[in-house]
């Protein structure tokens, strides 16, 4: 029988709802619209969120007031203070104990208690050889080199302090044995000796040294010197004075100047083999919560940890990837929500990489799959119908499949439907999916709502359809650029799904006219050179309306200013401000041309500018076509509402 584990549960909220990349693949393809690359959208929308997931900026921000948190609230020395107040302890019961005695060398002990330095330091110095008659002096000044051992070694090994509390001379011999051996083994390892068998022996002798188990000798060295290095920080965050106190004090740890020396040799050791560390940082503490030399240390491996975080949290390195983020770390500092905010924003950045939606391309860039540009369009145009469905006081709008003959496709069914089915494709979707999952079909076949395809009719004729849209610099300046890119993948998303017989063509016109897949036009960064050649971009569309002469030619041309270039007979491109009457003959010529097809002409016109409003007007009336004049955020439902106006009028 296989054994099965059990353990904490470790992957946050267990009843939140399931990653929503919906959400985070509009907000990506919002950024890439305007112009940001792939790559650079989605670390914007993981550094943004949204309105339910907190983003990087939101955990960066929270890492940031922790560390000012610790800075503020806490300042060093106090093992200073608590040595003077032992020391003050001590003299007074020796005064006490002296003051009861008549004696000669009574009165001698007086006078050296009097002459004892101001500082602590020195005073602790000065009294290491003095003969007490108070046992209550001998034992406070005892817990002064008591103290300052454990102190000195908690600044390098985490939690001696407690341990040692009581510790008797055997446990500081073992403690000497201890260090001696650890720095003949880091000797060992610099000289390039091989260490494994010594390691695992040093490990069976002073395994209790090291709760954290280490596997290797390079992860002790690691541990090690991240603890010396952040000991050395405190003493740099010192005031020079607090430094010298304590150097001085140092000596006197457990009564043994040989303990201080045998901790400098592994300073020493741990920097040679760590010399990346950071040992020379410092910082400035400035609260009232005052911290002993190993909570000093302590303290500065956090900060450490937090400044650590905060560079994984700021993803500005190259190759960063959300894997890089600490979990536990950022648990333990500020918090398992946080912890678990970054973990949703990872599986988002693993589930948008693993789905499809984005793609490598040669040059090793993301982009924007097929997939991703299917589903916003597909969203896109549900936020259309949505917006017509409001306006119209209908429900939801089903823009194909109304009655008449079958388009030769089939779709997906979906609430609400009314078509037909397509039994063979329903039947065969049942078959696959039950043979995928290990089912047999001898005994029958179990249909699932998901199987159902539906038949799409054509009650209308095959049309050709030019969308040209305004790519000049005043659209993306004016704040434009966006909607008319959302406008373009919502009307494609409609034409290649519910209308197929259907032929669109997309057309930028900026300075000059180009015709674009929607992939292309959707990535198109702003262009800020001048000129609206709207006569080039008119003769392509014509072009394609003669390559569909079976087909109603539609022209659908958004754009928020007039004519200003025009393609001359050599194919350079004529610019000029304001308009040049050839440029206006030539526009009006080509539009003429589009009439005589017999294209049903919708112009869209963005802007309040009266002068466009009267030529626009005048361009419309020539051809019988209409104008319409929509909000920026309105411009999407205007000219899908257009497009299916004019079929419906055919």
């Amino acid at each position: 029988m296989s054994g099965a584990r059990y353990g904490p549960y470790a992957g946050g909220d267990p009843l939140a709802p399931p990653v929503d990349l919906g959400e985070a693949l509009a907000a990506i393809g919002d950024d890439v619209m305007a112009g940001y690359s792939p790559e650079r959208a989605l670390q914007e929308f993981l550094r943004r969120g949204s309105d339910r997931q907190r983003g990087l900026d939101d955990l960066a921000a929270q890492v940031a007031r922790r560390r000012q948190e610790l800075l503020r609230g806490n300042r060093l020395g106090a093992t200073l203070e608590q040595v003077r107040d032992l020391l003050d302890k001590a003299v007074l019961a020796e005064r006490k104990q002296l003051a009861r005695e008549l004696d000669d060398d009574a009165r001698f002990a007086e006078m050296q208690l009097d002459g004892l330095p101001p500082s602590t330091a020195g005073a602790v110095t000065a009294l290491g050889d003095y003969s007490w008659r108070s046992s209550d002096a001998r034992a406070a000044f005892e817990q002064i080199k008591d103290l300052l051992g454990r102190e000195v070694l908690d600044q390098r090994f985490a939690g001696m302090k407690q341990a040692l509390e009581g510790a008797t001379e055997a446990d500081r011999a073992a403690i000497a044995a201890m260090l001696a051996d650890l720095n003949d083994l880091l000797e060992a390892h610099a000289r390039g000796e091989d260490t494994g068998e010594p390691f695992a022996e040093f490990l069976a002798k002073h395994g209790q040294f090291f709760p954290e188990n280490p596997g290797s000798i390079d992860e002790l060295i690691d541990a090690l010197a991240e603890r010396a290095a952040a000991a050395q920080r405190m003493l740099n965050s010192m005031t020079q004075e607090q430094r010298s106190e304590l150097m001085t004090l140092s000596q006197q740890a457990f009564g043994s100047p040989q303990l201080l020396d045998t901790l400098g040799r592994l300073d020493a050791n741990l920097q040679g083999l760590r010399p990346g560390a950071d040992w020379d940082g410092s910082e400035r503490f400035s609260g009232e919560h005052g911290l002993g030399l190993g909570d000093g240390t302590g303290m500065l491996q956090d900060l450490a940890e937090l400044d650590q975080l905060a560079e994984q949290l700021s993803q500005a390195y190259p190759g960063a990837r959300m894997d890089d983020v600490d979990l536990d770390a950022l648990a333990r500092q500020v918090g398992e929500q946080a912890a678990v905010d970054a973990r949703m924003l990872r599986e988002i950045e693993e589930a948008l990489r693993d789905s499809g939606y984005l793609k490598r391309g040669s040059d090793g860039s993301l982009r924007l799959s097929p997939k991703a540009m299917r589903q916003l369009g597909k969203s896109l145009l549900k936020d259309v119908a949505d917006r017509m469905s409001r306006r119209l006081g209908q429900r939801d709008l089903r823009l194909a499949g109304a009655a008449g003959e079958p388009s030769g496709a089939t779709r997906a069914w979906e609430f609400g439907d009314t078509e037909s089915w397509d039994v063979a494709r329903t039947v065969t979707n049942a078959v696959l999916r039950q043979v995928s999952t290990g089912g047999e079909v001898r005994h029958g076949i179990r249909l699932d709502i998901g199987d159902v395809e539906v038949t799409e009719t054509e009650a209308r004729t095959q049309s050709a359809v030019a969308l040209l849209v305004d790519t000049s610099f005043s659209m993306a300046m004016d704040g434009r650029w966006v909607p008319m890119k959302r406008t373009s993948l919502a009307l494609h998303q409609l034409i290649s799904t519910r209308f197929r017989g259907d032929r669109l063509q997309l057309i930028a016109f900026g300075r000059a006219a180009q015709v674009m897949d929607i992939d292309q036009l959707t990535g198109l960064e702003p262009m800020w050179a001048k000129g609206t050649n709207l006569h080039h971009a008119l003769l392509l569309a014509n072009r394609h309306f003669r390559k569909h002469p079976n087909a109603t030619p539609v022209l659908l041309i958004v754009t928020d200013g007039e004519p200003t270039s025009h393609l001359e007979p050599d194919g350079e491109i004529y610019f000029e401000y304001p308009p040049h009457p050839l440029t206006i003959a030539l526009t009006v010529r080509e539009l003429d041309a589009a009439g005589r097809l017999g294209a049903r002409t919708t112009f869209f016109r963005l802007g309040d500018d009266r002068g466009l409003q009267r030529f626009i007007d005048q361009l419309a009336r020539r051809v019988d076509g209409r104008v319409v004049a929509p909000e920026t955020e309105d411009l999407g439902v205007a000219v899908v509402g257009s497009y299916l106006g004019s079929r419906q009028s055919w």
